[in-house]
């Protein structure tokens, strides 16, 4: 008799292990979500149909080897997984656009978060907090803080088109790859304590930037139409690539006191606030363009040894005493090798190339005030980050 049970009681087995395995499950509704409950790993993915209108609660599931999707399922208010602690693949929300409740109280690791066009919700449940996660992607939400994504490294880093998120303070340590941050609320400040080095870096639209730790930039690093009165690098030492500040009108001061090599191009422009240029008092090596535009009455390099492209400087004020100092620096075998201009008294100070080369004239002081404070039009808006914002003049020349 054993016997004659013994096949439809492994039958019934086998359909209870295939619960916690797929390419991916599609979860109609709260009741799809709970029969995987007594899966502590799920092998595979887990889509949510565009059709549910239940809110989803994956309780019991403890990792999901492959992704977690969320896509168009525009009925749905809350997502929950008490005690999900892992996603190996990607955390994917988009388009839900009534989703208010995200809890993952117990959600530690993450391969990817990619969040967009998520315009009704405004925090997240994530008491644990995400610590790892190789690229995160967060865009067009209400989220008003970040609280609950707390990383140590990520590889790519994109937050932006978020108006009311005011606060974005992580502990990360590393950025293999890129940071951009840009279009957020009008109040956001971005607080790194503990990064110390960097790939690519982008911020436009930031009140409150700190960057205390910071030792190293690999490629670029660049400050566009941020909202900061000063922005400080107190231990960065290497740009890999180009450095830039641009069209910061708040600007009054900049300070990166133990830089000494910028590999690629040096661009201060159009930061209208800015009166003095003396923010890089330890720079020796610019290994393309000097290229300073603005309203400054002064530029001082005290260490400077070797600019290898070109050097532009114009202001709105009288720079004659800077202009004296640095013609006698250029020349082919001289520290400045490239082009040399140097001219106060503008009208539209621009970038290099828009005054005849071999300029050097520091202009008088009482034509400053005709200067348009977006005269130069450097500013390129857009994500691309810093690398190829402005190839032309960071160019060798």
């Amino acid at each position: 008799m054993a016997a004659r049970y013994l096949v439809p009681a492994l039958a019934i087995a086998g359909r209870a292990a295939a619960q916690c395995s797929a390419a991916t499950s599609t979860i109609q509704n709260q009741g799809d979500a709970s029969a995987i409950a007594a899966c502590s790993t799920f092998s595979g993915s887990i889509a949510i149909a565009t059709g549910t209108t239940d809110n989803i609660a994956l309780d019991g599931v403890q990792r999901i080897t492959g992704s977690l999707i969320a896509n168009n399922a525009t009925s749905i208010t809350g997502l929950s997984a008490s005690s999900l602690e892992r996603i190996d693949d990607t955390f994917s929300l988009t388009q839900l656009t009534v989703l208010t409740t995200l809890n993952f109280p117990r959600l530690t690791i993450v391969g990817t978060i990619d969040w967009q066009a998520l315009p009704a919700l405004q925090g997240l449940s994530f008491t644990t907090g995400v610590q790892q996660a190789g690229s995160v992607s967060i865009q067009n939400t209400q989220l008003n803080t970040l609280d609950g994504i707390n990383l140590e490294m990520v590889d790519t880093m994109t937050i932006a088109n978020n108006p009311y998120l005011n606060d974005i303070n992580m502990q990360l340590g590393n950025i293999t790859q890129s940071l951009i941050i840009e279009a957020n609320g009008r109040n956001v400040s971005a607080i790194f304590p503990n990064l110390e080095w960097a790939y690519n870096m982008t911020l436009r639209n930031v009140s409150t930037m700190s960057i205390p730790s910071l030792a190293s930039i690999n490629g670029s690093m660049g400050f566009y139409a941020n909202f900061f009165e000063s922005i400080s690098g107190p231990n960065l030492t290497t740009v890999g690539g180009s450095l830039s500040f641009v069209s910061n009108e708040a600007m009054t001061n900049l300070s990166f006191p133990e830089l000494t090599t910028v590999n690629g191009g040096l661009q201060v422009a159009n930061n209208t606030a800015l009166e003095e240029v003396n923010g890089f008092p330890a720079l020796k090596t610019v290994g393309g363009a000097l290229d300073f535009n603005g309203n400054f009455t002064s530029v001082e390099l005290p260490e400077i040894s070797d600019i290898r492209g070109a050097f532009n400087l114009q202001s709105a004020a009288d720079i004659s005493s800077s202009c004296d100092h640095f013609q006698p620096l250029s020349g082919s075998n001289n520290v400045i090798k490239g082009t040399y201009t140097c001219s106060g008294g503008e009208a539209a100070p621009g970038g290099t190339g828009t005054l005849s080369p071999g300029t050097n004239t520091g202009g008088s002081s009482s034509s400053s005030a005709s200067a348009s404070s977006s005269a130069n039009g450097v500013y390129i808006s857009g994500v691309t980050g810093v690398m190829g914002v402005i190839a032309a003049i960071f160019g060798v020349l």
